[in-house]
């Protein structure tokens, strides 16, 4: 049993009518005549076991995007349900008025409907409903709680889209379409053009030099169809928050724009999130579109507060490719991280795949070296410049390893990945 602000209301002026005619007696019988007049009004309130709540599916939304929670509210009883009703959504889904009266009528059926505006990504959670069915003055009701579990999926914003049709352009200008041919080992032959002064002598074809008397040199255009394979590290460095978000989500960001230019370039992408075992995994080869597959796995990963495995890294990339591929490692370069594993384990793939490590660069190191007018800020700023020269090292030995590195901040790193791509598949080294 729950009472209203109304039942609050009517016993304050049962209160002042005692202190009008103070007596025990006066006293009984208002305590009585309040008691009666709240068990007549929760009587006559609907019985809640003849009451079903059903909620439809909200479905998935994207971070910083709107979708709507309903509940259907089913009244079988003889009685009018006069409600409240309270939608427990957790606080980040952004339940804007979780709480709404309703009055079904016997036999009917009536909609609530919650507007969410969720603030995190990742799946998000109403496990229950709660009514409070009240009778007709509003005094007194009865309560229950309903299971009426419902997931919100919110998924990756992908703020990086805006780089993309740019990205395609270059690409498709490497696919001949604008008539940029180019030479290189593991390229696709096109076609024979007359030699001029700076082509490489490698590439003349000496056979059809003979038959027409003149210098004629290949032209080749990138190989289609290679593999793409992106590492996203999930343990506990990917939990370091950067800006306005965790690595993590950064590296969301880079692996998103980097699959669907590799994809719409003709290459095979396979995806897998890393950390200790797989924490996700997608790829070109399954069904559907792969940008949608990818923002499903990548939704609820949460960072795992745990050393990554790093020697576990190359068996995973075999299974996913035994050919040459391009294999990329979202991960950190801060310091001590790398020579525990990171460096060692690029080297080893170095041998058989091309290799790229993309970490984000934290802009606060930037702010610390600038300012230096106090003793605690030269101290801050001797800090930051140690942790700068340890990526510098790290990445120097990454790079004499033959790795690519990509070092960047937030917002640069997803284009500036997408452009070694594209330089690496200009060069003809996928």
């Amino acid at each position: 049993m729950a009472v209203s602000g109304r039942a609050v209301l009517l016993a304050a002026l049962a209160t002042l009518v005692l202190v009008l005619f103070p007596s025990w007696l006066t006293a009984m019988w208002l305590a009585l005549a309040l008691v009666a007049v709240l068990a007549a009004d929760l009587m006559l309130a609907a019985n809640l076991k003849a009451v079903l709540p059903e909620r439809l599916d909200p479905g998935n939304v994207v971070l910083d995007g709107s979708a709507r929670s309903i509940l259907l509210i089913r009244n079988s009883g003889a009685r009018q349900l006069r409600a409240t009703i309270r939608d427990a959504w957790q606080p980040s889904a952004g339940a804007r008025d979780p709480v709404q009266t309703l009055d079904v009528p016997a036999g009917a059926t009536r909609r609530m409907t919650v507007g969410l505006q969720p603030t995190r990504r990742g799946d998000l959670h109403a496990p229950h409903a709660t009514i409070r069915a009240f009778g007709p003055l509003r005094l007194a009701a009865r309560q229950r709680t309903y299971a009426a579990a419902g997931t919100l999926r919110v998924l990756p914003p992908f703020r990086s889209r805006r780089h993309l049709p740019s990205k395609l352009r270059r690409l498709r200008e490497l696919d001949g379409r604008a008539a940029v041919q180019i030479r290189g080992a593991g390229t696709e032959f096109d076609s024979l053009r007359d030699y001029v002064r700076g082509d490489d002598v490698r590439s003349i074809d000496w056979r059809a030099t003979a038959r027409r008397s003149a210098v004629v040199v290949r032209t080749w255009r990138p190989e289609r169809d290679r593999r793409v394979i992106i590492m996203l590290d999930t343990s506990r460095t990917s939990a370091v928050r950067i800006g306005d978000e965790p690595r993590l989500d950064t590296g969301m960001e880079a692996a998103l724009l980097l699959a669907v230019l590799a994809e719409r370039g003709g290459d095979r992408v396979e995806f897998f999130a890393f950390d200790r075992r797989i924490r996700a995994r997608a790829g070109s080869s399954g069904k559907g579109n792969l940008l949608g597959s990818l923002v499903q796995a990548m939704a609820p990963l949460q960072a795992e507060l745990i050393e990554p495995a790093w020697d576990s890294v190359p068996g995973q990339v075999r299974a996913l490719s035994a050919h040459r591929s391009l294999v990329v490692l979202l991960t950190a370069l801060d310091g001590g991280v790398p020579e525990e594993g990171l460096i060692p384990t690029a080297a080893r793939l170095a041998r058989d795949h091309t290799v790229v490590v993309a970490s984000v660069r934290d802009p606060l190191f930037d702010s610390l070296l600038a300012k230096r007018t106090s003793a605690a800020d030269v101290f801050r700023a001797a800090a930051a410049e140690k942790a700068l020269l340890e990526r510098l090292a790290a990445a120097r030995q990454l790079r004499h390893d033959g790795v690519e590195v990509v070092d960047a901040r937030p917002a640069d790193l997803p284009p500036q990945l997408a452009d070694t791509y594209i330089r690496l598949k200009a060069t003809g080294r996928l």
